[in-house]
């Protein structure tokens, strides 16, 4: 990941903060994304390596369409079924955390912020990943693309996480790794601080005029120039 220059302070210290799951908390965007390739190779698709960092942080049902448009329905099926197979297993062995997460929270939790979940992925499986890698018991309320109308880029899952939380949208902090849910988190009145993971943010996503940094510590540091001095 290309380095980024730190970024201005944050306007306020938070009331609550709410995390996306895969590539900002876990390790899982780059499992997704071999999964996807090893199943189109196993297929007989010859589709190019970019094509899959397209489908970083939006839902399924997105990345079905990016697929029927591409390969047709039937074929498009056939490529998410094995895919999702491997996929089961990667999940099952136990999905990696991203680096600075545990510390992170543990650091919030000690300070008694509030912490969301707000994820394009189904409930069921949103709940299984976290519980898998530990994180669960961090969160008060977990929402997920089964919970809202619409997903991300609309705002309608930080907006309920906010919700659920208690907490003005405006008093939020997103923690984000993809443009997708950037533009989520504000569409939704928060201010965003972008994670980058697999995709480096072009200029047209640096004109949103977030917060960008290069790691969850990183992300924590803005967080503590925020608190009064002792």
């Amino acid at each position: 990941m290309t380095a980024v220059a730190f970024p201005a302070p944050l306007p306020f210290f938070p009331q609550a903060v709410i995390f996306d799951m895969d590539g900002l908390m876990l390790d899982s965007e780059r499992a997704i994304t071999d999964c996807h390739a090893q199943a189109a190779a196993a297929l007989g698709h010859d589709l190019p390596p970019d094509y899959w960092l397209r489908m970083v942080g939006t839902g399924d049902a997105a990345c079905r369409t990016m697929l029927v448009e591409r390969l047709g329905e039937a074929a498009a099926d056939a490529l998410l079924a094995h895919s999702g197979k491997l996929y089961d297993a990667r999940v099952a062995a136990g999905i990696p955390h991203r680096p600075g997460i545990l510390p992170l929270l543990h650091w919030l939790q000690a300070r008694g912020v509030p912490r969301a979940v707000a994820t394009s992925t189904r409930r069921p499986l949103a709940m299984y990943k976290l519980d898998k890698a530990g994180l669960l018991p961090f969160f008060a309320a977990v929402c997920t693309s089964t919970d809202v109308f619409h997903p991300k880029p609309e705002p309608d899952v930080y907006l309920l996480a906010a919700q659920r939380l208690g907490v003005a949208p405006a008093q939020c902090l997103v923690l984000e790794d993809s443009p997708t849910g950037v533009r989520a988190a504000l569409a939704a009145g928060m201010t965003a601080v972008q994670v980058p993971d697999l995709v480096a943010p072009d200029a047209q996503v640096r004109a949103l005029g977030h917060r960008i940094v290069a790691s969850l510590d990183e992300a924590q540091r803005l967080l503590a120039a925020q608190l009064p001095a002792p």
